[in-house]
């Protein structure tokens, strides 16, 4: 494998590098297809593989639907599911399926509109104009427009969402299939398991017809063939400081870390009372389980004194090349030190701060987000923060109403 772990955004593809690395030069309209082709779930990625509206994602990514689904006497985690008609399939409560219809650069509308010397004017004036951007995209009821903040705000992008809210489960493995090899072989390559589900995409009670999916290749890649993987990654900590990486290497991973520990702990002797306990916590271990392995891995990476070693070597490098140039040097030249800076303040707060807010219980959660519910909604779009404009609201009043039920 010549390289892994390079990514791109879809308006922005190396079209020359590509053509230079692999021979390989798409044109507009193959670009299109495949964004058109990968849709998003919530938190995760999938994609339309059927002309009628079948999409492919992973297993986990619909354990949620799948538990919904679940009638009193059965457990489709255990037992899997298959509906053989269109009437068969199920419907998923509360799921959607967003696809990327466009993509906008709004960097200089979002920096032209920061004009305040002080830090909390200059926050308020850029949550202000991307709730404006984002409100005027809004056009239809099916659209979701979302403002992405690229490179730590070097770069802001409109992304134009059309969202399908009636999404249905088609095909589900047994969760022995699905999940086996447990823990200790999730985020292990290879992985030898069925994790996959499928869905249907329904627009006016039908299957949504579409000429943007994917199709199997019955042989696979061949040696030395480019591979793109497309989807919805999580942001990376590629432009982290030294400092910023060695705050969640000492602070923040191995505190979150005796947190889940402590939960798991707590929800496993739960689940083990009776059948229906293990049914309704079942989900909520997994969730569990796949943080502590994924937080593991990043904390690995960061007490590798190799790794470390190269990463400071670059920042001196970088620091070396910024002090070489005067107007460099003044205008970025304190930056390091001022983010070192920070980064001890945090720590020194960092207890206080990790029990400030409702985490860490779901009931804490739904009495903090019905206490902050209220006065989120009287307050104007553009004095919200960014996590209770738009739709994102409606979904905290939805979740108040589910829990309640």
């Amino acid at each position: 494998m010549k390289e892994f772990g390079t990514m791109w955004t879809f308006d922005a593809p190396p079209l020359d590098y590509w053509d230079a690395t692999y021979g390989f030069r798409p044109d507009q309209p193959w670009l299109d297809h495949v964004r058109l082709a990968s849709v998003r779930l919530p938190g995760c990625s999938s994609s339309f593989v059927s002309e009628n509206g079948l999409v492919m994602t992973n297993h986990h990514c619909a354990r949620g639907c799948i538990s919904a689904t679940s009638p009193a006497d059965s457990n489709y985690q255990e037992t899997g599911f298959v509906a053989r008609t269109l009437e068969e399939e199920k419907v998923c409560p509360g799921l959607y399926v967003d696809q990327l219809l466009s993509i906008e650069d709004v960097t200089e509308r979002v920096r032209g509109a920061v004009t305040a010397s002080g830090e909390m004017e200059q926050i308020e004036q850029r949550n202000a104009v991307i709730s404006a951007i984002e409100e005027e995209c809004q056009t239809a009821p099916d659209l979701n427009c979302q403002v992405v903040r690229f490179y730590q705000g070097g770069m802001y992008s409109l992304y134009t969402y059309k969202r399908f809210s009636d999404v249905r489960l088609v095909m589900a493995p047994e969760g022995q299939a699905a999940f086996f090899g447990g823990d200790p072989d999730n985020f292990t390559y290879p992985r030898y398991d069925l994790d996959v589900t499928f869905f249907r995409v329904y627009e006016d009670d039908a299957p949504r017809a579409t000429d943007h999916y994917f199709t199997f290749s019955e042989n696979g890649a061949a040696e030395d063939e480019p591979v793109f993987v497309t989807g919805n990654p999580g942001s990376t900590g590629r432009l982290l400081t030294m400092a910023q990486m060695e705050y969640l290497r000492d602070v923040q991973y191995p505190a979150s870390l005796a947190t889940i520990e402590r939960n798991l702990a707590t929800v496993r002797a739960l689940a083990a009372r009776s059948e229906a306990d293990f049914r309704r916590f079942q989900n909520q271990i997994f969730g569990l389980e796949n943080s502590h392995k994924a937080i593991s891995g990043y904390l690995t990476g960061l007490n590798d004194a190799e790794r470390m070693a190269a990463k400071a070597h670059f920042e001196q490098d970088f620091r070396t090349r910024i002090a070489a140039d005067a107007a460099l040097q003044q205008r970025y030249g304190g930056a390091w030190d001022a983010i070192a800076k920070a980064q001890r303040e945090l720590a020194s707060f960092a207890v206080e701060s990790r029990w400030y807010d409702f985490g860490g219980s779901n009931l804490l959660g739904l009495a903090g987000t019905i206490v902050l519910l209220p006065e989120m909604a009287a307050r104007p779009e553009d004095q919200r923060p960014p996590q209770w404009r738009g739709d994102r609201l409606d979904r905290y009043r939805n979740q108040v109403l589910r829990d309640r039920e």
